[in-house]
């Protein structure tokens, strides 16, 4: 593992393609919204690239980002839908130049005047690993967010290394010697969350027989980490939005205020704009935790680091001779054809397995949801089995929803008895939409 101390030098600047979009008619015609990023969004909330006073838009309403294909058009469960020529859009990709309506607002996307950004010049910072383009800028970005104590939101999906994120974000912070604290959002239920976050006295509660410390006490001095934080139920999002604007908090059954010195880091495997537009996600709380957002790319657009991955997990289960004596060059071929639904976590637990058994798992495998669950799942820590067992059930269940109706969401939803908008947030999260 790499030390906080070592002095971590700036790689090379690497141009990136950038959008500007032009509103063509509705309350806001004539102005245009660009960045410098290849990501660019539009809705009536502060922090969008094109801030829209239009009262038909969703506060995060729309993302495009530009790729080598065109323009990638997400719509974050926008209330009044996105439409191109009629037709409406929830996921897609379109050529620079195209027009689209969202609410009483007409757009047109265009390519803007392109960007440079920077890349750490070394593949490794702490325990991430990455020669690409895409996990280079990403660790130079945490290289830099080490240095503020600002919140930072680290968003990617389950298994691509957000913890790993949040402790180099530590590691390289001046709070590198105090504690780094993890709070898992979603392990417990909403009783026991506040007792978790905020800790309790004695007498508190049936069976707070003690004194407990939370994980904000904990944290004094160092890092909390707030994992899984759109599973936050939302009885408990005020308290915490309370917690991080004052410092200050109370113990559950407890009359003095508490002040605490910590930064806080969250993560999440889901699109918190879109629940902040559903309503499940207070839009006061999203902007005091992702006053920094760094996004995690999945193993699937980052395949020319699997064989750095594979020597380094090789390394970390003792392994001192040449990768290929454990993955072949045929092996490491077919791991560059599979999809790895479950990122670097599946790949580093392949790994595992194939030096443990000397021949390799099959890499596609699939859980039988109607069957006990098997010993592997039985063998894993039970946050990582209950995750992966909901993951393959998710994942079952919804293409199997789509056959039924055609690919049709909206009959897809009626069918389930679901909300539309979560719906789509599920699709989105299994690549399915």
């Amino acid at each position: 593992m790499s030390h906080a101390t070592t002095r971590l030098q700036k790689g090379p600047l690497v141009p990136v393609r950038t959008l500007r979009v032009e509103v063509l008619s509705g309350p806001d015609e004539g102005d245009t919204g660009e960045t410098d990023r290849e990501v660019l969004t539009l809705g009536t909330a502060p922090g969008n690239a094109l801030r829209l006073s239009d009262d038909t838009v969703s506060r995060f309403h729309l993302e495009l980002s530009r790729e080598d294909g065109g323009v990638r058009v997400i719509d974050l469960g926008s209330s009044n839908g996105t439409f191109c020529d009629g037709v409406q859009i929830e996921r897609g990709v379109v050529p620079p130049g195209t027009e689209l309506s969202l609410g009483r607002t007409r757009v047109r996307v265009l390519d803007g005047a392109g960007a440079a950004v920077e890349l750490l010049a070394e593949s490794e910072l702490e325990d991430l690993r990455g020669q690409t383009p895409g996990m280079r800028r990403l660790m130079a970005q945490i290289a830099t967010a080490a240095k503020a104590a600002v919140p930072v939101l680290i968003i990617g999906e389950s298994g691509t290394g957000k913890e790993l994120v949040a402790r180099a974000l530590h590691a390289h912070s001046e709070r590198k010697d105090g504690p780094f604290v993890t709070l898992d959002c979603s392990a417990q239920v909403e009783t026991l969350v506040g007792s978790e976050l905020f800790g309790h006295e004695r007498g508190a509660f049936t069976g707070a027989d003690r004194l407990r410390k939370g994980a904000f006490e904990q944290a004094h001095g160092g890092t909390l980490f707030l994992d899984e934080i759109g599973e936050l139920p939302p009885g408990l999002q005020p308290q915490l939005l309370g917690a991080l604007e004052r410092r200050r908090f109370k113990r559950i059954g407890g009359a003095n205020e508490i002040p605490v010195d910590v930064r806080f880091v969250a993560a999440t495997n889901r699109d918190l704009r879109s629940d902040v537009n559903s309503g499940s996600f207070r839009l006061d709380l999203y902007f005091r935790l992702a006053v920094v957002v760094l996004r995690v790319p999945p193993l699937r657009e980052r395949l020319e680091d699997l064989p750095l991955l594979v020597a380094h997990f090789l390394q970390e289960l003792g392994h001192t001779g040449p990768t290929e004596s454990v993955v072949s060059d045929e092996q490491m071929r077919r791991l560059a054809a599979h999809a790895w639904p479950g990122n670097v976590r599946e790949l580093r637990n392949w790994v595992e397995a194939t030096k443990a058994m000397g021949e390799s798992p099959d890499l596609t495998y699939e859980a039988d949801t109607t069957q006990a669950p098997s010993e592997r799942l039985l063998s894993l820590p039970y946050k990582e089995a209950r995750r992966q067992l909901l993951d393959d059930f998710e994942a079952r269940y919804l293409k199997h929803l789509l056959e039924l109706s055609q690919g049709n969401v909206a009959s897809a939803a009626r069918r389930a008895g679901m909300d539309r908008t979560y719906l789509i947030k599920l699709l989105q999260r299994h690549s399915l939409r």
